[in-house]
């Protein structure tokens, strides 16, 4: 039963303390999550957003990084075959900021900072997916049959509840 398990490798890159508020820039990065990475790359290109160039220049260093460390180490990396596995927008530190204020105030409010970070990974060959698909219809199998046994006392349980229910028709007919 050894099996060889290949770990699949990921590569990243950060973009830190960049002038947006991670909400804004988690609408773009929404839209890349799980794309091969030619299509990733077209998509923020094309986008509207402010913070597309910002993130199309990390899925870019991420993309540089793969290859990079394929060549270092010598691993087979097949930048074709990459894609998005994680977009991320972290909180960075907050601008603590002073706007003036009617009759001599001030307000205080915050510019926003965010971390980006993206993560690519190369997608499983075909073959080594045969092999997992096996592995993975033979789990389900094993985990419906642990349904049935947990449905069956469910039922039996809410069967044991309907008692409540003929007490309040006694009261009406106590009156």
């Amino acid at each position: 039963m050894a099996k060889t398990v290949e770990k699949i490798r990921e590569f990243r890159a950060e973009a830190k303390f960049q002038r947006t508020s991670p909400q804004k820039a988690k609408l773009v990065l929404d839209m890349i999550k799980g794309l091969r990475v030619e299509q990733a790359l077209n998509t923020v290109h094309f986008s509207t957003k402010r913070m597309a160039p910002v993130i199309e220049k990390v899925l870019r260093s991420a993309i540089q990084n793969a290859t990079y460390v394929s060549q270092e180490q010598g691993l087979d990396v097949d930048v074709d075959n990459l894609y998005v596995r994680t977009a991320i927008a972290n909180e960075g530190p907050r601008m603590k900021r002073i706007r003036p204020a009617p009759m001599g105030r001030a307000f205080r409010y915050q510019r926003r900072l965010a971390h980006i970070i993206v993560t690519v990974a190369e997608k499983k060959s075909a073959a080594s997916e045969g092999a997992t698909t096996i592995e993975a219809t033979a789990a389900p199998a094993a985990k419906k049959a642990a349904k049935k046994i947990t449905t069956k006392t469910a039922a039996k349980k809410t069967a044991a509840k309907k008692a409540p229910a003929k007490k309040a028709a006694t009261k009406k007919a106590a009156k």
